[in-house]
């Protein structure tokens, strides 16, 4: 049995980080429903890249991505009045309704956490918004690109001599959905524990900051503010990101202590310059790294990146290559974890998916599944599991309800 096994998702959310905190309790057995609009589909389906280079609502690489586990879509116009009591039914069937609009949007249909206990006392509701549901902040629209930015990802990412250059993404996307799923596994087991359901309001905002605490921190207590440092850090020299052998391929190294410099010169063959007397403390490899990396560089260029990798790595130091789609599509680390599978998909065929959730339970393998269609499943979830007769099921989707 599956630890979300029996548990019922009303799904509202779009683009990146509440599909991906729902795609958690999908993975390991919760039924989830999607609700889409074909007049506003989510957005993610309209991203790049496109498989094949063809656009088109079922074939993007990112929506691929954040749906890769089994849910049921369906359409839904939340604007037409005959809405209003299919939406009714959907919450009566649903232990947990996630959303991620800006505040105010879900009240407006009705949808609110009040709205939502008269129809079902103990459900349980997840809203992820960028500031959470109240405060000066709370309606300020955005998505996870800006996010980093008002996050302070972005002022301290790049080179001292040059404007930030920011994050690649919407790197706060992957952190949100963590708390998240946190949050409504623990609120699943308080319901199953007293019976009593909750509303989780979730600050992406704040749960993204948990990354450069101890930068805030600094910043707050000692008045010192974050610098851009490029590839560089304060306790590692080297550190960064060196040229290898082969066209644009690279390694990451990190030197931290003296007995780990010690075994980077012994790697190295100990070439004069590392007997150097400058070099021989990390003060003196700091106040010399312009030219500690020269001379590193020249020694990661003879040799290929994985070379480099597993010579440093045998000794004891931080290093590894940096990895393009190839390398990781290759990885035999990632395939020995069944990371990618090929599935079978009504549109795009045969595909290979990027699957699993990071991390396995040795009593429940997650489940697998392609991503849906826009409205696949309006029959199944309209006539099947809210019990619509077939020719009301007909007429309404003739009045465009379900559209």
């Amino acid at each position: 049995m599956h630890p979300f096994e029996g548990i019922k998702v009303l799904d509202f959310t779009w683009l990146g980080v509440g599909p991906f905190a729902v795609k958690f309790l999908a993975y390991y057995g919760a039924t989830v429903i999607k609700v889409e609009s074909s007049l506003r589909p989510d957005p993610l389906r309209t991203m790049t890249p496109f498989i094949g280079g063809i656009s088109g609502l079922e074939r993007s690489y990112y929506w691929h991505h954040c749906h890769s586990a089994e849910r049921l879509d369906i359409t839904l116009n939340l604007n037409h009045p005959k809405a209003k009591e299919i939406m009714r039914k959907l919450v009566a069937w649903a232990d947990v309704v996630a959303e991620s609009f800006i505040p105010g949007t879900m009240e407006k249909w009705g949808l609110g956490y009040e709205d939502l206990k008269k129809i079902k006392p103990d459900i349980i509701m997840l809203r992820t918004c960028m500031h959470g549901q109240t405060g000066p902040l709370a309606k300020h629209p955005g998505l996870g690109l800006v996010l980093t930015a008002l996050s302070g990802f972005v002022s301290i990412t790049g080179w001292p001599d040059r404007p930030p250059s920011g994050l690649y993404g919407a790197f706060t996307d992957f952190i949100a959905p963590l708390f998240n799923a946190i949050a409504l596994t623990a609120a699943l087991e308080y319901r199953r524990r007293t019976g009593k359901g909750q509303c989780l309001d979730v600050s992406q905002h704040e749960a993204a900051m948990h990354c450069i605490e101890p930068l805030f921190l600094d910043s707050v207590v000692n008045g010192r503010e974050p610098r851009t440092e490029g590839n560089r850090l304060a306790s590692a020299a080297p550190h960064g990101i060196y040229r290898c052998q082969g066209d644009d391929r690279w390694c990451a190294i990190a030197v931290f202590t003296d007995e780990e410099w010690e075994n980077f010169c012994r790697v190295i063959g100990s070439p004069a310059w590392t007997k150097d007397p400058k070099f021989n403390t990390l003060l003196g490899r700091k106040q010399n790294e312009d030219e500690l990396d020269r001379l590193v560089e020249e020694w990661t260029s003879q040799h290929k990146p994985e070379a480099v990798m597993s010579l440093l790595q045998g000794a004891g130091i931080g290093a590894g290559l940096v990895a393009d789609a190839k390398d990781l599509s290759g990885d035999p680390q990632l395939s020995h974890y069944q990371c990618y599978q090929e599935l079978e998909h009504p549109e795009t065929g045969k595909m290979s998916f990027y699957l699993p959730p990071g991390f396995t339970l040795s009593e429940a393998p997650y489940k697998r599944a392609r991503p849906p269609l826009l409205g696949e499943h309006n029959e199944t979830v309209y006539v099947q599991i809210l019990g619509i007769p077939d020719k009301e099921f007909v007429q309404l989707m003739q009045e465009g309800v379900f559209d």
